[in-house]
């Protein structure tokens, strides 16, 4: 046992690289040595905050055990970290809450003034039935007129494909869409397409073929 011991060095060479900027510094430690230990070696060494140290050592982190030990070969690199100090509690608490009024605020609510048979069925599908906000959106945002308009449609679609009517069907359902969409100019309103305003009049400032003959004449181009 003595001969192993005499063996060993009784330091070795170890060489810090720190997280961040610092360059790298060496240190000697004993070749077997109790994180423990080791921890606060470092910490004195570096002036760092022992508690919130981390230490890594071929590429393990080390644990936080008091019975943990280490051995070191001559020439070892450990790297070393210090954890983010965490904030303080009553900020916890506020970013909580932040989050908690945020995630009430994205959730979707139907009006006050919605009738109660939508209110028990909203209830029911997000309750119940665990549907997603965005779902719940896209049902709710659509008005009776046109749930009754959508069940129609697919009433007659399988009549239409019967008589062989499915690709004019689903044409004419496209026309009537782009038709019911266009609105309805208020008055003294100008279109963007000349050929629809009174007397072809056009918006100001209209690049075409007749300004640009009509620059040319002037002399601007």
């Amino acid at each position: 046992m003595a001969a192993v011991a005499d063996d060993e060095p009784e330091t070795v060479e170890v060489t810090l690289r720190a997280v961040g900027p610092s360059r790298p510094t060496t240190i000697r430690l004993p070749p077997l040595i109790s994180v423990v230990d080791l921890r606060r070696r470092v910490a004195q060494d570096g002036r760092l905050p022992e508690d919130r140290l981390r230490l890594v050592l071929r590429g393990t982190t080390l644990p936080w055990g008091d019975d943990d030990r280490v051995k070191f070969r001559d020439g070892d690199s450990l790297i070393v970290a210090v954890a983010p100090k965490p904030p303080a509690e009553h900020l916890r608490d506020e970013d909580d809450d932040d989050d908690d009024d945020d995630e009430e605020e994205l959730k979707f609510k139907i009006p006050q003034t919605t009738t109660w048979w939508k209110k028990r069925i909203f209830i029911f599908l997000r309750d119940k039935l665990r549907f997603p906000d965005i779902l719940l959106m896209t049902l709710f945002s659509v008005t009776m007129k046109a749930w009754i308009i959508i069940t129609l449609w697919f009433l007659l679609a399988p009549i239409a494909r019967k008589y062989e009517f499915g690709p004019l069907y689903i044409l004419a359902t496209g026309f009537l869409i782009i038709l019911l969409n266009l609105g309805r100019r208020q008055q003294g309103d100008v279109s963007a397409y000349s050929i629809f305003n009174e007397d072809f009049r056009e918006l100001p400032g209209t690049f075409n073929a007749e300004r640009i003959d009509r620059d040319l004449r002037a002399g601007q181009l």
